[in-house]
């Protein structure tokens, strides 16, 4: 394992964990007791990356919380699954002595986080699933098969431009689209590759059956305007589990976690009962 300290001296740490053949970035920061565990959907590049925008966004939670940002695994192989994903997690948290985290999983983050609970649920002491699924439906399938489709073609630009106009509103993309897009259009091979990779992972997953075997509280968000894994995704979990959810309307899209001025103060009001 090895870390070092971010050059601007906010208290942002970004490592290194190597265990096991599994090799993963992490970012951490804050000062709290309990560990605060962000899994995050699938992207188009390393979000260790943009580890100063997160650590800005979840400062308030550094007051309760050390929290951990993770990235997917370096050099996963093909036909890697989401269960593996979960799996390397879990190896990666037992490595940084982190036990009984709260965890924010969103999109496909919230679907390792299933898993993590359900494989390891001392791992886990409260969890928030965002935007998330417990099974593909048609929605989530034809999202992903075009996306595989475009990074397969190698067509960049059109793949980082539906990526963002479904993952965000309407009102998000007018004013936020093209800055989001350029951010992400110098895509390496290496970094399609990866993008193609973890995009599979998820064909064909399926934990509905399982969910009983998740001992910790949960909290459920969805929005009504998500076009990619849609509400009724979100809605299928909290139903099957029986725990509270909250449901943003149309004017957000499948990014409200990013969208909703007040989605972080849900997030840390649950992790603080």
């Amino acid at each position: 394992m090895k870390e070092y300290t971010a050059a601007h001296g906010s208290g942002l740490t970004v490592g290194t964990v190597r265990t096991g053949g599994v090799e993963m970035d992490y970012a951490r920061f804050g000062t709290g007791a309990r560990p605060f565990v962000i899994l995050p959907g699938l992207s188009l590049k390393s979000v260790v990356a943009t580890a100063d925008a997160v650590e800005q966004a979840y400062r308030e939670f550094g007051e309760d919380h050390t929290v951990y940002l993770f990235d997917r695994r370096k050099n996963a192989p093909e036909g890697y699954t989401v269960g593996d994903m979960a799996a390397d997690t879990a190896a990666v948290m037992e490595v940084l002595g982190i036990r009984e985290a709260d965890v924010f999983g969103a999109s496909q983050g919230g679907i390792i986080a299933q898993y993590l609970a359900i494989g390891h649920p001392e791992l886990v002491h409260r969890m928030v699933l965002g935007s998330t699924l417990c099974r593909p439906n048609a929605a989530s399938n034809a999202v992903v098969e075009r996306w595989i489709a475009l990074a397969q073609a190698g067509d960049v630009e059109a793949l980082v431009r539906d990526s963002v106009e479904m993952t965000y509103a309407p009102a998000t993309v007018a004013a936020f689209g093209e800055a989001f897009i350029s951010a992400n259009s110098d895509l390496s091979p290496e970094e399609l590759r990866t993008f193609l990779i973890m995009a599979r992972a998820g064909e064909g997953f399926g934990c509905y059956e399982e969910l009983e075997r998740i001992q910790c509280p949960v909290l459920v968000i969805g929005a009504e305007g998500d076009r990619i894994v849609t509400a009724d995704g979100c809605r299928e979990i909290s139903e099957k589990l029986g725990c509270e959810s909250w449901f943003y309307g149309e004017e957000y899209g499948h990014g409200v976690y990013d969208e909703a001025p007040d989605y972080r103060e849900r997030l840390l009001a649950f992790f603080r009962k």
